[in-house]
């Protein structure tokens, strides 16, 4: 049952309406839609260095007129003009080998030489070629990058969601911040009005004799009291007014007209079954493994990196050169290329050690961490799915308690105004009264942030029984 304001009232605006402006115009929406963008390309940037490339590279022209020194045969040195022309072009297709942190390409190269003062020109022509260069004993990122992005694109996605909760948490603390001071000011409306009333009828009853003085001036007190409420009231609606449409992005001067939402959803949730859809949903779930994941690359990475250094390069294919391009390509002669290239630490006074040992230091300081951020989690769902029934069963008594209070109430001052109770039964019944509907205010903002906070905590709706997915 809803307290007597609820239905009294002829809101504007409700939770729901208020939740998807700010999902959809404010800054906070906008920026968890940015990130998401964000990651989206990243993710875009990393799947493709494991597709081909195909590139074209050359330097046309490559022009050069200068005087330059030239060795004679008899040693001497003379300085003769050169005018020439160097330039080449080729187009190359390449592919990572993730398995393996090498590379394969396939290419083609032509270069053409022109000696302007020598009116001599010459082609050397590589029609084909195909090669790789592998990586030996080095740190393999891009074997890592396959097990680590994937989670990290992953994470992402679950994060704009627990985002997009937070934030409907987050207004309907703001929302209901306003809802209680709207609900204050009133309250003291009413009770100025009432004050107002009482004293008109106190005067007419000091008049007749029906009354002390002193309460008279109690009833005069008691209306200066509740003006100063009301005015005092209104202040604090205008501040969580502004604080509200700050954060959501709603337009307007004037504080907007909220609706008293009806009780939150409360299916029956066990904390087991929250905490296995938490550990299924969560973008911390991702996040723990990631983490761990990356500790381990830190570790591979500092052996990678600190020991032998090598690298092979193979690669064969067909050239040729003549004074003309067509003739390039006749009588190919083989081409073959093979090189290794090492670098070997002799004495580094305990540099690589040391630098292994940090990471591996640095990776069990971080499985302990991510231990424990998993053990406040688990509790951390756990304590809020337990706190469910205890909240709902909370808001129903405060119902109750706000109904009664409000009966109480108009009983108490009917009876005051027969003349059959005094003024403090009176001012305490209207105390308990709007303590009652305050109260109940309390407890429905206690319900719906929540609901929401296990939405978040979990990324699944329990009403409907389904996952919380990002929308597309």
């Amino acid at each position: 049952m809803l307290p007597i304001l609820a239905q009294a009232q002829t809101p504007s605006l409700t939770l729901a309406d208020v939740i998807a402006q700010a999902l959809d115009h404010s800054a906070v929406g906008q920026q968890a839609v940015t990130t998401r963008e964000t990651s989206y390309w990243t993710w875009r940037g990393y799947r493709a260095n494991y597709r081909p490339q195909l590139g074209l590279q050359g330097t046309l022209p490559n022009f050069s007129r200068v005087i330059t020194p030239v060795v004679q045969p008899d040693g001497t040195t003379n300085f003769r003009p050169v005018r020439i022309n160097n330039s080449d072009l080729g187009l190359t297709l390449s592919q990572n080998v993730g398995l393996t942190g090498g590379q394969v390409y396939v290419g083609s190269v032509v270069q053409r030489f022109d000696d302007f003062n020598g009116d001599l020109r010459r082609y050397n022509n590589q029609p084909f070629a195909i090669g790789f260069t592998q990586p030996l004993g080095q740190f393999n990122g891009l074997r890592w990058a396959q097990r680590i992005e994937p989670l990290r694109y992953q994470e992402s996605q679950r994060q704009y969601v627990e985002e997009r909760e937070t934030i409907a948490q987050r207004v309907t603390e703001l929302y209901f911040d306003l809802l209680l001071q709207q609900v204050n000011a009133d309250v003291a409306r009413q009770n100025a009005q009432a004050t107002a009333e009482l004293l008109r009828v106190g005067q007419e009853r000091y008049r007749l004799g029906r009354l002390s003085q002193s309460d008279l001036l109690q009833l005069e007190l008691n209306l200066l009291d509740a003006q100063q409420a009301q005015t005092q009231a209104q202040l604090d609606a205008q501040n969580a007014a502004v604080d509200l449409q700050a954060y959501t992005g709603l337009a307007g001067s004037e504080a907007p007209a909220l609706a008293v939402p009806a009780p939150a959803p409360a299916p029956a949730v066990p904390p087991t079954q929250a905490l296995a859809q938490a550990r299924q949903n969560r973008s911390a779930t991702l996040a723990f493994r990631r983490r761990l994941l990356q500790a381990e690359r830190d570790v591979a990475q500092a052996r990678g990196t600190t020991g032998l250094q090598a690298s092979l390069t193979a690669n064969l294919g067909y050239v040729n050169q003549a004074e003309n391009l067509g003739n390039t390509y006749l009588n190919l002669q083989n081409q073959q290329q093979l090189r290794l290239t090492f670098v070997v630490p002799l004495m580094d006074w305990g540099r690589q050690r040391a630098i292994v040992k940090t990471a591996q230091l640095t990776r069990d300081q971080t499985q302990r961490a991510v231990a424990q951020e998993e053990r406040s989690f688990e509790q951390a769902v756990l304590a809020q799915a337990g706190q469910l029934a205890a909240l709902g069963q909370q808001l129903r008594l405060a119902g109750r308690a706000d109904s009664l209070a409000q009966r109480r109430y108009d009983i108490t001052r009917a009876t005051y105004l027969v003349g059959r109770l005094s003024l403090t039964d009176l001012s305490l019944a209207s105390n308990a009264k709007d303590g009652a509907k305050r109260g109940y205010i309390f407890a429905l903002r206690a319900c719906w942030v929540a609901h929401f906070r296990l939405r978040a905590l979990t990324l699944y709706d329990f009403e409907n029984q389904a996952p919380i997915i990002a929308a597309r």
